[in-house]
């Protein structure tokens, strides 16, 4: 006689195992996905967390053991900590421009009859567009000489030139965030648009005849059906942002009031050679991801509960 709780393991080993059969197919097809992650992401991570304790100045990748005294050195680097705070306003700029900008063209590309493949093709058409192609474009328009194409307009009206990526008065993080969301603007606004063209047209129909607004129409209608797009492309734009590099490399070239981490961790790691250093920046920046994407899941999924339950 089995007594109890060999009855329970038992039963749980048999659970398992019709699991396992049920799912088998589906594990053997993520097998060389999961193989590939591993190789690529979770052991290169680990090796950078490692090297980040151990006192690396050249490639050979051999060091001593030096603790946290890498983490308190990126930390009491000015330029670190500036980089820090130019992030924030990239994270600021990016989500009143380019978080924004492509679900108002979406919902303006919903409602128009006439043209709009024209419209639609014309707004991505920068995404086709090499990155540093179309950074390079954005250098020609925001030369501070005369020959800018900006500065080129100004003087044309009678305006003095302005040194646009350098002047004192201002940031040159939000044209920076500008160039960025000129490129991908496009294709974000085309996974709106695909969500947007799901909605049944008598749900308007039935808002309109209730005598909604056209803001309540958007808020009541459309918002809810774009919610999961714009949860998740949120949560991806933030991360990218935290890749920002060629554009504030090419537009602002060594400015210190745009360096973004990527910059700082390459001219620490790449350019100075201090391996260890870098490794540590990057574990910062890490965990700062996954906190801020854990936190966000954690806020909307407690929302989405509420909704449900409502």
């Amino acid at each position: 006689m089995l007594n109890r709780g060999e009855t329970k393991v038992q039963n749980l080993l048999m659970k398992t195992s019709r699991f396992f059969k049920k799912n088998m197919g589906g594990y053997l097809l993520m097998l060389p996905s999961l193989l590939l992650f591993t190789f690529f992401i979770w052991l290169p991570l680990l090796k950078n967390v490692q090297l980040s304790f151990l006192d690396i100045t050249n490639y050979t990748m051999e060091g001593t053991f030096k603790g946290f005294a890498n983490y308190q050195a990126i930390f009491e680097n000015p330029l670190f900590v500036r980089s820090l705070f130019n992030t924030l306003q990239y994270i600021f700029w990016s989500l009143l421009i380019g978080f924004m900008i492509p679900i108002i063209l979406a919902v303006l590309l919903s409602e128009m009859v006439h043209f709009k493949g024209f419209f639609r093709t014309g707004l991505n058409i920068p995404n086709f567009i090499p990155g540093i192609a179309a950074t390079a474009i954005w250098v020609y328009f925001f030369r501070s000489e005369q020959n800018g194409v900006l500065n080129s307009i100004l003087n044309n009206l009678g305006i003095s030139q302005v040194n646009w990526l350098y002047s004192p008065n201002w940031s040159a993080i939000p044209l920076i965030v500008l160039t960025m969301t000129w490129k991908s603007a496009g294709a974000t606004m085309l996974i709106y648009l695909a969500a947007l063209q799901t909605i049944d047209e008598s749900y308007y129909e039935a808002a309109r005849i209730e005598g909604a607004s056209a803001w309540q129409r958007i808020k009541l209608v459309t918002f809810p059906t774009i919610f999961s797009n714009m949860k998740t492309l949120l949560i991806l734009q933030v991360i990218a942002v935290f890749q920002v590099f060629y554009e504030p490399l090419m537009l602002t070239k060594q400015n210190p009031y745009s360096y973004s981490l990527l910059q700082i961790l390459y001219k620490t790691g790449i350019q100075d050679m201090e391996i260890s250093k870098g490794a540590a920046m990057g574990v910062v920046v890490s965990l700062f991801l996954f906190t801020l994407t854990f936190v966000y899941l954690k806020l909307t999924n407690k929302k989405e509960r509420q909704v449900r339950n409502k």
